[in-house]
Protein backbone atom coordinates (compact mmCIF):
# COMPACT_ATOMS: atom_id res chain seq x y z
CA UNK A 1 0.00 0.00 0.00
CA UNK A 2 1.03 3.36 -1.02
CA UNK A 3 0.83 6.72 0.82
CA UNK A 4 -1.63 7.69 -2.30
CA UNK A 5 -3.76 4.59 -1.57
CA UNK A 6 -3.63 5.41 1.83
CA UNK A 7 -4.63 8.75 1.46
CA UNK A 8 -7.57 7.59 -0.66
CA UNK A 9 -8.80 5.16 2.04
CA UNK A 10 -8.84 8.42 4.45
CA UNK A 11 -11.02 10.50 2.24
CA UNK A 12 -13.33 7.36 1.39
CA UNK A 13 -13.97 7.02 5.42
CA UNK A 14 -14.61 11.02 5.48
CA UNK A 15 -16.92 10.26 2.83
CA UNK A 16 -18.39 7.30 4.37
CA UNK A 17 -18.97 9.15 7.55
CA UNK A 18 -20.28 12.42 5.73
CA UNK A 19 -23.29 9.72 3.63
CA UNK A 20 -23.76 8.34 7.18
CA UNK A 21 -24.82 11.08 9.01
CA UNK A 22 -21.97 11.14 11.14
CA UNK A 23 -20.44 13.84 10.17
CA UNK A 24 -21.51 17.20 8.49
CA UNK A 25 -18.29 18.44 6.93
CA UNK A 26 -17.07 19.24 3.50
CA UNK A 27 -15.35 16.20 2.13
CA UNK A 28 -11.24 17.41 1.59
CA UNK A 29 -10.28 17.07 -1.95
CA UNK A 30 -6.70 15.55 -0.58
CA UNK A 31 -5.50 13.88 2.35
CA UNK A 32 -2.07 14.24 4.34
CA UNK A 33 -0.21 11.09 5.11
CA UNK A 34 3.30 11.02 6.65
CA UNK A 35 5.57 9.67 7.56
CA UNK A 36 5.94 9.72 11.70
CA UNK A 37 9.42 10.85 12.73
CA UNK A 38 9.68 8.15 15.31
CA UNK A 39 8.72 4.65 13.81
CA UNK A 40 7.34 3.34 17.16
CA UNK A 41 4.17 5.54 16.52
CA UNK A 42 3.23 3.37 13.37
CA UNK A 43 4.18 3.45 9.40
CA UNK A 44 2.43 6.34 8.52
CA UNK A 45 -0.11 9.25 10.34
CA UNK A 46 -2.47 11.73 9.52
CA UNK A 47 -4.02 15.00 11.23
CA UNK A 48 -7.38 14.12 9.19
CA UNK A 49 -9.33 14.44 12.36
CA UNK A 50 -7.93 17.19 13.46
CA UNK A 51 -8.56 19.17 10.02
CA UNK A 52 -12.14 18.40 10.21
CA UNK A 53 -12.67 18.41 14.54
CA UNK A 54 -14.10 22.14 13.85
CA UNK A 55 -16.37 22.13 11.05
CA UNK A 56 -17.46 18.88 12.24
CA UNK A 57 -18.42 20.71 15.69
CA UNK A 58 -16.72 17.82 17.44
CA UNK A 59 -13.84 17.26 19.50
CA UNK A 60 -10.22 15.75 17.34
CA UNK A 61 -10.65 12.78 18.80
CA UNK A 62 -14.84 11.90 18.76
CA UNK A 63 -13.76 12.36 14.58
CA UNK A 64 -10.72 10.03 14.78
CA UNK A 65 -12.69 7.55 16.39
CA UNK A 66 -15.42 7.34 13.66
CA UNK A 67 -12.59 7.49 11.02
CA UNK A 68 -10.62 4.74 12.77
CA UNK A 69 -13.40 2.37 12.82
CA UNK A 70 -13.72 2.63 9.02
CA UNK A 71 -9.70 2.59 8.24
CA UNK A 72 -9.38 -0.82 10.86
CA UNK A 73 -11.68 -2.49 8.03
CA UNK A 74 -9.98 -1.46 5.11
CA UNK A 75 -7.22 -4.49 3.20
CA UNK A 76 -3.67 -3.92 3.84
CA UNK A 77 -4.29 -1.87 7.19
CA UNK A 78 -3.10 -4.09 10.25
CA UNK A 79 -4.31 -1.40 12.50
CA UNK A 80 -5.13 2.04 13.66
CA UNK A 81 -4.12 4.16 17.01
CA UNK A 82 -4.90 7.59 17.80
CA UNK A 83 -2.51 9.50 19.41
CA UNK A 84 -2.10 12.69 20.90
CA UNK A 85 -4.93 15.66 20.46
CA UNK A 86 -6.14 13.06 17.50
CA UNK A 87 -3.82 11.63 15.08
CA UNK A 88 -4.57 8.65 13.42
CA UNK A 89 -1.21 6.35 13.47
CA UNK A 90 -1.62 3.25 11.04
CA UNK A 91 0.68 0.02 10.58
CA UNK A 92 0.63 -1.18 7.51
CA UNK A 93 0.28 -5.19 7.19
CA UNK A 94 3.67 -6.74 6.16
CA UNK A 95 2.43 -8.06 3.18
CA UNK A 96 0.68 -4.32 1.76
CA UNK A 97 4.06 -2.69 2.92
CA UNK A 98 6.10 -5.18 0.89
CA UNK A 99 4.14 -4.65 -2.22
CA UNK A 100 5.50 -1.61 -3.02
CA UNK A 101 8.72 -3.61 -4.61
CA UNK A 102 6.70 -5.20 -7.15
CA UNK A 103 4.26 -1.46 -7.98
CA UNK A 104 8.11 0.26 -8.37
CA UNK A 105 9.19 -2.21 -10.44
CA UNK A 106 6.52 -2.72 -12.78
CA UNK A 107 5.90 1.33 -13.26
CA UNK A 108 9.51 1.93 -13.89
CA UNK A 109 9.72 5.33 -14.99
CA UNK A 110 6.34 6.24 -14.26
CA UNK A 111 7.11 5.69 -10.58
CA UNK A 112 7.33 9.18 -8.70
CA UNK A 113 4.94 10.58 -11.32
CA UNK A 114 1.62 12.49 -11.31
CA UNK A 115 -1.40 14.45 -13.15
CA UNK A 116 -1.23 17.14 -9.85
CA UNK A 117 -0.27 19.55 -12.80
CA UNK A 118 -2.12 18.03 -15.54
CA UNK A 119 -3.45 20.92 -18.44
CA UNK A 120 -1.20 23.89 -16.61
CA UNK A 121 1.01 25.90 -19.26
CA UNK A 122 4.02 26.74 -17.66
CA UNK A 123 6.91 29.11 -19.13
CA UNK A 124 10.27 28.86 -17.21
CA UNK A 125 12.86 31.21 -18.24
CA UNK A 126 15.87 30.48 -17.38
CA UNK A 127 19.67 31.78 -17.47
CA UNK A 128 19.30 34.19 -19.90
CA UNK A 129 22.17 35.83 -19.82
CA UNK A 130 23.46 38.72 -22.17
CA UNK A 131 24.69 37.18 -25.11
CA UNK A 132 28.17 39.13 -24.78
CA UNK A 133 29.89 36.87 -23.05
CA UNK A 134 30.20 32.80 -21.73
CA UNK A 135 27.44 32.23 -19.33
CA UNK A 136 29.24 32.31 -15.55
CA UNK A 137 28.36 30.46 -13.02
CA UNK A 138 25.91 32.55 -11.42
CA UNK A 139 23.73 31.76 -14.56
CA UNK A 140 25.53 27.88 -14.45
CA UNK A 141 22.90 27.84 -10.92
CA UNK A 142 20.39 28.63 -13.02
CA UNK A 143 21.11 25.97 -15.40
CA UNK A 144 20.78 23.24 -12.78
CA UNK A 145 17.88 24.01 -11.06
CA UNK A 146 15.80 25.80 -14.32
CA UNK A 147 16.22 22.55 -16.01
CA UNK A 148 15.50 20.77 -12.75
CA UNK A 149 12.58 22.25 -12.14
CA UNK A 150 11.31 21.76 -15.57
CA UNK A 151 11.59 18.41 -15.18
CA UNK A 152 9.84 17.98 -12.19
CA UNK A 153 6.72 20.14 -13.17
CA UNK A 154 6.52 17.70 -15.98
CA UNK A 155 6.91 14.88 -14.10
CA UNK A 156 3.71 16.43 -12.64
CA UNK A 157 1.68 16.80 -15.60
CA UNK A 158 2.39 20.73 -16.66
CA UNK A 159 2.99 21.53 -19.92
CA UNK A 160 6.14 23.52 -19.61
CA UNK A 161 8.32 25.62 -21.81
CA UNK A 162 12.31 25.97 -21.66
CA UNK A 163 12.59 30.02 -22.70
CA UNK A 164 15.74 31.56 -23.06
CA UNK A 165 15.59 35.76 -23.10
CA UNK A 166 18.08 36.95 -25.13
CA UNK A 167 18.71 40.62 -24.16
CA UNK A 168 20.43 41.92 -27.68
CA UNK A 169 18.85 45.38 -27.77
CA UNK A 170 20.88 48.14 -26.11
CA UNK A 171 24.33 48.96 -24.91
CA UNK A 172 25.31 46.35 -23.57
CA UNK A 173 25.67 45.24 -27.40
CA UNK A 174 27.05 48.39 -28.71
CA UNK A 175 30.17 47.90 -25.71
CA UNK A 176 30.09 43.93 -27.37
CA UNK A 177 30.53 44.97 -30.90
CA UNK A 178 32.97 48.08 -29.95
CA UNK A 179 35.25 45.62 -28.15
CA UNK A 180 35.20 42.48 -31.02
CA UNK A 181 36.42 45.69 -33.12
CA UNK A 182 39.32 46.68 -30.96
CA UNK A 183 40.73 43.46 -30.31
CA UNK A 184 40.51 42.68 -34.84
CA UNK A 185 42.57 46.19 -34.49
CA UNK A 186 45.06 45.35 -31.92
CA UNK A 187 43.76 48.48 -29.98
CA UNK A 188 43.57 48.61 -26.10
CA UNK A 189 39.87 47.27 -24.85
CA UNK A 190 37.25 50.25 -24.95
CA UNK A 191 36.19 51.76 -21.29
CA UNK A 192 33.16 49.57 -20.55
CA UNK A 193 34.06 47.30 -22.89
CA UNK A 194 34.20 43.79 -22.31
CA UNK A 195 37.76 41.98 -22.04
CA UNK A 196 38.95 38.51 -22.65
CA UNK A 197 40.28 35.70 -24.72
CA UNK A 198 37.25 35.06 -26.09
CA UNK A 199 36.48 38.58 -27.30
CA UNK A 200 39.66 37.90 -29.16
CA UNK A 201 38.67 34.44 -30.58
CA UNK A 202 35.55 36.13 -31.58
CA UNK A 203 36.95 38.71 -33.39
CA UNK A 204 39.25 36.53 -35.48
CA UNK A 205 35.64 34.16 -36.44
CA UNK A 206 34.34 37.26 -37.33
CA UNK A 207 37.29 38.25 -39.76
CA UNK A 208 37.72 34.98 -40.62
CA UNK A 209 33.98 35.03 -42.08
CA UNK A 210 34.26 38.65 -43.81
CA UNK A 211 37.40 38.70 -45.52
CA UNK A 212 38.24 42.39 -46.12
CA UNK A 213 36.15 43.47 -43.39
CA UNK A 214 39.30 45.11 -41.61
CA UNK A 215 39.31 47.39 -44.80
CA UNK A 216 35.86 48.74 -44.84
CA UNK A 217 34.68 51.99 -43.65
CA UNK A 218 34.58 51.62 -39.35
CA UNK A 219 31.08 52.70 -39.39
CA UNK A 220 30.67 49.04 -41.67
CA UNK A 221 32.99 47.11 -39.83
CA UNK A 222 31.15 47.81 -36.23
CA UNK A 223 27.74 46.33 -37.83
CA UNK A 224 29.54 43.37 -39.01
CA UNK A 225 31.12 42.70 -35.72
CA UNK A 226 27.59 43.62 -33.84
CA UNK A 227 25.38 41.27 -35.59
CA UNK A 228 28.40 38.04 -36.51
CA UNK A 229 29.66 38.61 -32.66
CA UNK A 230 25.82 37.89 -31.43
CA UNK A 231 25.59 34.93 -33.78
CA UNK A 232 28.56 33.69 -32.58
CA UNK A 233 28.53 34.40 -28.94
CA UNK A 234 24.64 33.07 -29.08
CA UNK A 235 25.73 29.66 -30.85
CA UNK A 236 29.03 29.67 -28.13
CA UNK A 237 26.08 29.55 -25.12
CA UNK A 238 23.65 26.77 -26.68
CA UNK A 239 26.74 25.05 -27.32
CA UNK A 240 27.79 25.09 -23.68
CA UNK A 241 24.37 24.46 -22.10
CA UNK A 242 23.80 21.53 -24.33
CA UNK A 243 26.96 20.35 -23.22
CA UNK A 244 25.47 20.97 -19.66
CA UNK A 245 22.42 18.55 -20.80
CA UNK A 246 20.21 21.88 -20.52
CA UNK A 247 18.21 22.98 -23.84
CA UNK A 248 15.50 25.11 -24.96
CA UNK A 249 12.26 25.34 -26.57
CA UNK A 250 12.26 29.25 -26.95
CA UNK A 251 15.39 31.43 -27.81
CA UNK A 252 13.54 34.98 -27.67
CA UNK A 253 14.88 37.64 -28.70
CA UNK A 254 14.51 41.13 -27.09
CA UNK A 255 15.30 42.99 -30.35
CA UNK A 256 12.03 41.37 -32.11
CA UNK A 257 9.75 42.90 -29.42
CA UNK A 258 10.93 46.23 -31.27
CA UNK A 259 11.08 45.31 -34.25
CA UNK A 260 7.79 43.95 -34.42
CA UNK A 261 5.95 46.84 -32.66
CA UNK A 262 5.41 44.74 -29.58
CA UNK A 263 6.58 47.13 -26.88
CA UNK A 264 4.17 50.47 -28.16
CA UNK A 265 1.20 48.08 -28.60
CA UNK A 266 2.13 47.14 -24.83
CA UNK A 267 1.96 50.33 -23.71
CA UNK A 268 -1.35 50.85 -25.25
CA UNK A 269 -2.54 48.00 -23.72
CA UNK A 270 -1.64 48.76 -20.36
CA UNK A 271 -2.80 52.54 -21.34
CA UNK A 272 -6.28 51.18 -21.96
CA UNK A 273 -6.11 49.33 -18.31
CA UNK A 274 -5.99 52.32 -16.49
CA UNK A 275 -2.55 52.29 -15.23
CA UNK A 276 -0.42 54.44 -17.88
CA UNK A 277 0.05 58.80 -17.07
CA UNK A 278 2.35 60.94 -18.37
CA UNK A 279 4.99 63.60 -16.61
CA UNK A 280 7.84 65.56 -17.50
CA UNK A 281 7.12 64.53 -21.02
CA UNK A 282 7.52 60.85 -20.21
CA UNK A 283 5.40 57.91 -20.10
CA UNK A 284 4.75 56.29 -16.79
CA UNK A 285 3.20 52.90 -16.00
CA UNK A 286 1.23 53.29 -11.93
CA UNK A 287 3.14 50.34 -10.29
CA UNK A 288 3.01 51.64 -6.92
CA UNK A 289 -0.99 50.87 -7.15
CA UNK A 290 0.24 47.29 -6.70
CA UNK A 291 3.09 47.40 -4.04
CA UNK A 292 6.04 48.89 -6.19
CA UNK A 293 8.17 51.30 -4.17
CA UNK A 294 7.83 53.44 -6.82
CA UNK A 295 6.71 54.33 -10.67
CA UNK A 296 7.93 53.49 -13.43
CA UNK A 297 9.07 54.74 -16.78
CA UNK A 298 8.12 53.24 -19.75
CA UNK A 299 9.01 55.65 -22.39
CA UNK A 300 11.42 58.46 -21.65
CA UNK A 301 10.81 61.62 -22.45
CA UNK A 302 12.85 61.06 -25.55
CA UNK A 303 10.76 58.87 -26.80
CA UNK A 304 13.05 55.95 -26.55
CA UNK A 305 11.16 52.91 -24.84
CA UNK A 306 13.26 51.79 -21.35
CA UNK A 307 14.21 48.56 -20.43
CA UNK A 308 11.23 47.70 -17.73
CA UNK A 309 8.87 48.76 -21.70
CA UNK A 310 10.54 45.80 -23.18
CA UNK A 311 9.85 44.11 -19.95
CA UNK A 312 6.10 44.86 -19.82
CA UNK A 313 6.23 43.64 -23.51
CA UNK A 314 8.11 40.33 -22.87
CA UNK A 315 5.60 39.32 -20.12
CA UNK A 316 2.68 40.30 -22.60
CA UNK A 317 3.74 38.10 -25.25
CA UNK A 318 4.07 35.30 -22.95
CA UNK A 319 0.47 35.44 -21.99
CA UNK A 320 -0.45 36.00 -25.66
CA UNK A 321 1.16 32.97 -25.79
CA UNK A 322 -0.92 31.04 -23.58
CA UNK A 323 1.54 30.63 -20.63
CA UNK A 324 -1.01 30.45 -17.40
CA UNK A 325 1.70 30.52 -15.04
CA UNK A 326 5.11 32.42 -15.97
CA UNK A 327 8.10 31.59 -13.70
CA UNK A 328 11.08 34.23 -14.10
CA UNK A 329 14.44 32.85 -12.41
CA UNK A 330 16.73 35.88 -11.78
CA UNK A 331 20.20 36.25 -9.87
CA UNK A 332 21.03 37.69 -6.86
CA UNK A 333 21.06 41.23 -8.38
CA UNK A 334 18.02 40.93 -9.73
CA UNK A 335 16.28 41.25 -6.17
CA UNK A 336 14.60 44.55 -6.83
CA UNK A 337 12.75 43.26 -10.26
CA UNK A 338 10.35 41.14 -7.98
CA UNK A 339 7.56 43.69 -7.27
CA UNK A 340 7.99 45.24 -10.24
CA UNK A 341 7.70 41.98 -12.23
CA UNK A 342 4.44 41.23 -10.30
CA UNK A 343 2.97 45.00 -10.62
CA UNK A 344 3.35 44.54 -14.58
CA UNK A 345 1.44 41.16 -14.33
CA UNK A 346 -1.31 43.32 -11.80
CA UNK A 347 -1.72 46.42 -14.16
CA UNK A 348 -2.14 44.06 -16.83
CA UNK A 349 -5.09 43.22 -14.78
CA UNK A 350 -4.00 39.78 -14.10
CA UNK A 351 -3.45 37.84 -10.55
CA UNK A 352 -0.10 38.82 -9.80
CA UNK A 353 0.14 35.85 -7.09
CA UNK A 354 -0.83 32.72 -9.82
CA UNK A 355 0.23 34.19 -12.92
CA UNK A 356 3.61 35.62 -12.23
CA UNK A 357 6.28 33.93 -10.36
CA UNK A 358 9.77 35.33 -9.62
CA UNK A 359 12.74 33.43 -8.07
CA UNK A 360 15.40 34.65 -6.96
CA UNK A 361 19.16 32.73 -7.07
CA UNK A 362 22.00 33.47 -4.67
CA UNK A 363 25.70 34.00 -5.35
CA UNK A 364 28.18 30.55 -6.48
CA UNK A 365 31.52 30.51 -5.60
CA UNK A 366 34.19 28.40 -6.16
CA UNK A 367 37.32 26.70 -4.10
CA UNK A 368 40.22 24.38 -4.72
CA UNK A 369 42.46 23.70 -2.28
CA UNK A 370 40.79 25.26 0.28
CA UNK A 371 41.54 28.95 -1.73
CA UNK A 372 38.61 30.53 -3.91
CA UNK A 373 39.24 30.20 -7.64
CA UNK A 374 37.99 33.61 -9.31
CA UNK A 375 39.71 33.63 -12.71
CA UNK A 376 39.03 31.95 -16.01
CA UNK A 377 41.12 30.64 -18.71
CA UNK A 378 39.21 32.05 -21.33
CA UNK A 379 36.85 35.00 -19.29
CA UNK A 380 39.54 36.90 -16.97
CA UNK A 381 37.30 37.54 -14.13
CA UNK A 382 34.61 34.99 -14.26
CA UNK A 383 34.11 31.40 -13.91
CA UNK A 384 32.27 30.00 -17.00
CA UNK A 385 30.03 26.95 -17.32
CA UNK A 386 33.21 25.78 -19.28
CA UNK A 387 34.98 25.79 -16.27
CA UNK A 388 33.23 24.17 -13.92
CA UNK A 389 32.24 21.29 -15.88
CA UNK A 390 36.33 20.82 -16.94
CA UNK A 391 36.67 21.19 -13.08
CA UNK A 392 34.11 18.87 -11.56
CA UNK A 393 32.16 17.11 -14.78
CA UNK A 394 28.52 17.85 -15.57
CA UNK A 395 26.75 14.63 -13.08
CA UNK A 396 29.26 16.55 -10.20
CA UNK A 397 28.10 20.16 -11.54
CA UNK A 398 24.10 19.46 -11.92
CA UNK A 399 23.57 17.51 -8.55
CA UNK A 400 26.16 20.06 -6.09
CA UNK A 401 24.18 23.02 -7.91
CA UNK A 402 20.45 21.75 -7.42
CA UNK A 403 20.85 20.02 -3.77
CA UNK A 404 20.77 23.57 -2.02
CA UNK A 405 18.00 25.67 -1.91
CA UNK A 406 18.71 28.30 -4.73
CA UNK A 407 18.28 31.22 -2.26
CA UNK A 408 20.96 30.55 -0.10
CA UNK A 409 24.75 31.02 -0.79
CA UNK A 410 26.44 28.16 -2.55
CA UNK A 411 30.30 26.67 -2.23
CA UNK A 412 31.69 24.31 -4.91
CA UNK A 413 34.09 22.87 -2.96
CA UNK A 414 36.30 21.04 -5.92
CA UNK A 415 38.68 18.51 -4.28
CA UNK A 416 35.04 17.15 -2.64
CA UNK A 417 33.37 16.87 -5.43
CA UNK A 418 35.37 14.96 -7.55
CA UNK A 419 36.40 12.25 -4.53
CA UNK A 420 35.19 9.34 -4.47
CA UNK A 421 34.05 9.21 -0.69
CA UNK A 422 30.84 9.25 0.53
CA UNK A 423 31.61 12.75 2.07
CA UNK A 424 30.68 13.25 -1.58
CA UNK A 425 27.41 13.29 -2.23
CA UNK A 426 26.83 12.88 -5.75
CA UNK A 427 29.29 10.25 -5.37
CA UNK A 428 27.23 8.68 -2.67
CA UNK A 429 23.85 8.95 -4.70
CA UNK A 430 25.39 7.08 -7.78
CA UNK A 431 27.41 4.41 -5.85
CA UNK A 432 24.27 3.21 -4.91
CA UNK A 433 22.78 3.40 -8.28
CA UNK A 434 25.80 0.96 -9.82
CA UNK A 435 25.92 -1.08 -6.27
CA UNK A 436 21.92 -1.94 -7.26
CA UNK A 437 23.05 -2.68 -10.69
CA UNK A 438 25.78 -4.46 -9.54
CA UNK A 439 23.67 -6.95 -7.21
CA UNK A 440 21.17 -7.46 -10.17
CA UNK A 441 24.13 -8.08 -12.70
CA UNK A 442 25.72 -10.69 -9.94
CA UNK A 443 22.17 -12.08 -9.64
CA UNK A 444 21.80 -13.07 -13.68
CA UNK A 445 25.20 -14.60 -13.80
CA UNK A 446 24.33 -16.95 -10.92
CA UNK A 447 20.93 -17.39 -12.18
CA UNK A 448 19.13 -16.08 -9.36
CA UNK A 449 15.81 -14.98 -11.34
CA UNK A 450 13.44 -12.86 -8.95
CA UNK A 451 10.68 -14.30 -10.45
CA UNK A 452 7.23 -13.65 -12.29
CA UNK A 453 5.55 -10.49 -10.47
CA UNK A 454 2.38 -12.98 -9.39
CA UNK A 455 5.27 -15.09 -7.08
CA UNK A 456 6.33 -12.42 -5.51
CA UNK A 457 6.05 -13.23 -1.49
CA UNK A 458 6.31 -9.56 -0.07
CA UNK A 459 5.24 -10.33 3.47
CA UNK A 460 8.69 -12.04 3.71
CA UNK A 461 9.93 -8.28 3.79
CA UNK A 462 9.68 -8.19 7.95
CA UNK A 463 13.23 -7.08 8.52
CA UNK A 464 13.49 -3.74 9.97
CA UNK A 465 15.86 -1.87 7.28
CA UNK A 466 13.33 -3.69 4.51
CA UNK A 467 10.72 -1.06 6.47
CA UNK A 468 12.87 1.09 6.45
CA UNK A 469 13.87 0.95 2.83
CA UNK A 470 10.40 0.16 1.87
CA UNK A 471 9.28 3.62 3.87
CA UNK A 472 11.60 5.77 1.91
CA UNK A 473 10.88 4.49 -1.41
CA UNK A 474 7.45 5.29 -0.76
CA UNK A 475 7.84 8.83 0.35
CA UNK A 476 8.99 9.30 -3.59
CA UNK A 477 6.11 10.55 -5.59
CA UNK A 478 5.08 13.08 -2.44
CA UNK A 479 8.47 14.44 -2.49
CA UNK A 480 8.30 14.97 -6.13
CA UNK A 481 4.98 16.76 -5.64
CA UNK A 482 6.12 18.96 -3.44
CA UNK A 483 9.20 19.58 -4.94
CA UNK A 484 7.58 20.97 -8.37
CA UNK A 485 4.77 22.22 -6.22
CA UNK A 486 7.62 24.73 -3.66
CA UNK A 487 9.39 25.31 -6.85
CA UNK A 488 12.87 23.54 -4.68
CA UNK A 489 14.62 20.81 -6.85
CA UNK A 490 16.70 20.41 -3.58
CA UNK A 491 14.26 18.62 -1.91
CA UNK A 492 14.80 15.73 -4.15
CA UNK A 493 18.35 15.54 -4.08
CA UNK A 494 18.27 15.53 -0.22
CA UNK A 495 15.75 12.88 -0.65
CA UNK A 496 17.97 10.56 -2.48
CA UNK A 497 20.93 10.90 -0.26
CA UNK A 498 18.61 9.68 2.29
CA UNK A 499 17.66 7.21 0.32
CA UNK A 500 21.33 5.98 -0.66
CA UNK A 501 21.57 5.73 3.24
CA UNK A 502 18.67 3.28 3.66
CA UNK A 503 19.80 0.88 1.01
CA UNK A 504 23.21 0.59 2.47
CA UNK A 505 21.71 -0.22 5.83
CA UNK A 506 19.82 -2.74 4.36
CA UNK A 507 22.79 -4.02 1.78
CA UNK A 508 24.89 -4.51 5.13
CA UNK A 509 21.79 -5.92 7.20
CA UNK A 510 19.85 -8.45 4.27
CA UNK A 511 21.74 -10.64 2.42
CA UNK A 512 20.12 -10.68 -1.79
CA UNK A 513 22.10 -13.65 -2.88
CA UNK A 514 23.22 -16.84 -1.84
CA UNK A 515 26.42 -17.95 -1.08
CA UNK A 516 27.87 -21.05 -2.86
CA UNK A 517 25.66 -23.82 -3.33
CA UNK A 518 23.51 -22.34 -0.91
CA UNK A 519 19.66 -22.77 -1.82
CA UNK A 520 17.85 -19.60 -3.65
CA UNK A 521 15.00 -18.90 -1.20
CA UNK A 522 11.90 -16.73 -1.42
CA UNK A 523 13.28 -13.95 0.77
CA UNK A 524 16.21 -13.96 -1.51
CA UNK A 525 13.53 -13.60 -4.19
CA UNK A 526 12.05 -10.73 -2.78
CA UNK A 527 14.57 -8.88 -1.32
CA UNK A 528 15.95 -8.82 -5.15
CA UNK A 529 12.27 -6.97 -5.87
CA UNK A 530 13.52 -4.65 -3.31
CA UNK A 531 16.97 -4.35 -4.47
CA UNK A 532 15.33 -3.15 -8.22
CA UNK A 533 13.07 -0.85 -6.24
CA UNK A 534 15.92 1.35 -5.24
CA UNK A 535 17.39 1.52 -8.34
CA UNK A 536 14.40 2.18 -10.46
CA UNK A 537 14.01 5.21 -7.42
CA UNK A 538 17.06 6.19 -7.53
CA UNK A 539 17.79 6.33 -11.26
CA UNK A 540 14.09 8.27 -11.57
CA UNK A 541 15.43 11.24 -9.07
CA UNK A 542 18.50 11.43 -10.51
CA UNK A 543 17.07 12.07 -14.13
CA UNK A 544 14.82 14.83 -12.27
CA UNK A 545 17.70 16.39 -11.89
CA UNK A 546 19.31 15.57 -14.82
CA UNK A 547 22.04 13.45 -13.74
CA UNK A 548 22.92 9.90 -14.22
CA UNK A 549 22.33 6.83 -12.46
CA UNK A 550 26.03 4.85 -13.45
CA UNK A 551 25.57 0.85 -14.00
CA UNK A 552 29.18 0.83 -13.12
CA UNK A 553 31.62 3.04 -10.94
Amino acid sequence: MTPAELSDAVLAAVRDAVEAGELSVDVPTEAVVERPKNREHGDYATNMAMRLAKPAGKPPREVAEILAKRLRDVAGIASVEIAGPGFLNFRLEEAAAGQLARTIVLAGEEYGRSKAFQGLKINLEFVSANPTGPIHIGGVRWAAVGDALARLLEATGADVTREYYINDAGVQVDRFAASLLAAAHGEPTPEDGYAGQYIAEIAQQVVERHPGLLDRPRDEQFEVFRETGLELMKAEIKRSLADFGVHFDVWFSERTLHERGEVARAVERLRAQGHVYERDGAVWLRTTDFGDDKDRVLIKSDGTPTYFAADAAYYLDKRDRGHEVNVYMLGADHHGYVQRLKAIAACAGDDPDHNIEVLIGQMVRMVKNGQEVRLSKRAGNIITLDDVVEAIGVDAARYALARSSADSVLTLDVDLLTSQTNENPVYYVQYVAARTASVARNARELGVDRGAPEDFRPELLTHEKEGELLGLLAEFPRVVATAAELREPHRVARYLEELAGAYHRFYDNCRILPRGDEEVTDLMRARLWLNDATRQVIANGLHLLGVSAPERM
